[in-house]
């Protein structure tokens, strides 16, 4: 059973940073796609920020040069530093791992940016 736990949400104002970890029940390894996505009331989840199969990163438009997703596949932990935060950064956070074609999912982390 793969479970993924994050951790890292809180309420932060305008401008403040947060971080969010994503620690996997599973090894993770360099191939497997792993990142962030977020979900704000009212919307679809969209993505954040994502490790791909090939190892390279991708972005949301909204926050390049904002956030930066990191791994440690020792720990099994994939990271999410989040600068500069703006109320609409406002979301439920999730993680995502992808482990031979099937999604897993966490729980969720609320981030709340107040202006």
């Amino acid at each position: 059973q793969v479970q993924l736990v994050e951790s890292g949400g809180g309420l932060v104002q305008a401008g403040g940073s947060l971080r969010l970890s994503c620690a996997a029940s599973v090894s993770i390894f360099r191939i497997n796609p792993m990142g962030w996505y977020r979900q704000a009331p009212g919307k679809q989840r969209e993505l954040v920020a994502v490790f791909t199969s090939g190892g390279s990163t991708n972005y949301a438009d909204s926050v390049k040069g904002r956030f930066t997703i990191s791994r440690d596949n020792a720990k099994n932990t994939v990271y999410l530093q989040m600068n500069s935060l703006k109320p609409e950064d406002t979301a439920v956070y999730y993680c995502n791992l992808e482990i031979l074609r099937l999604n897993y999912w966490g729980q969720g982390t609320q981030v709340t940016v107040s202006s």
